[in-house]
């Protein structure tokens, strides 16, 4: 059973975004993929979908979750899915730093514009 070191693990940094894979095919994971995000206010996700269920469990910060032409806010302590395919976009609409837990039922996890061209992720 491997234990992670997650202060370890590589950080990217993104304009209002900063982002680390904890876990994924690399360790040994067939079907799963998770990430720690960071979004500063006022930063956003592009809009995109993935091919896999995905879980945002947040932990800190607030924000609005966008998706098939509508918005809602959300705090900590709440959680967001995003079914397949679905085109959606967080936004840290708050004062303070978002921080999330994504989880992709797919590794390694893709994203994919509205169009659906691939997103090319820094970290894949």
């Amino acid at each position: 059973m491997p234990i992670i070191e997650n202060a370890l693990r590589q950080v990217f940094t993104l304009p209002g975004m900063k982002h680390q894979t904890l876990a994924s095919a690399s360790d040994s994971l067939k079907q799963l993929e998770v990430w720690m995000q960071t979004l500063e206010p006022g930063a956003a996700t592009p809009p995109h979908y993935h091919e896999c269920e995905e879980v945002l469990v947040i932990l800190k910060g607030a924000g609005q979750f966008s998706t098939a032409g509508e918005s809602r806010d959300f705090g900590p302590g709440t959680t967001l899915v995003a079914a397949p395919k679905v085109v959606h976009q967080v936004t840290n609409s708050g004062k303070e730093q978002m921080l999330l837990l994504a989880v992709f039922s797919e590794t390694p996890a893709r994203a994919f514009s509205p169009n659906g061209n691939v997103i090319l992720l820094p970290w894949s």
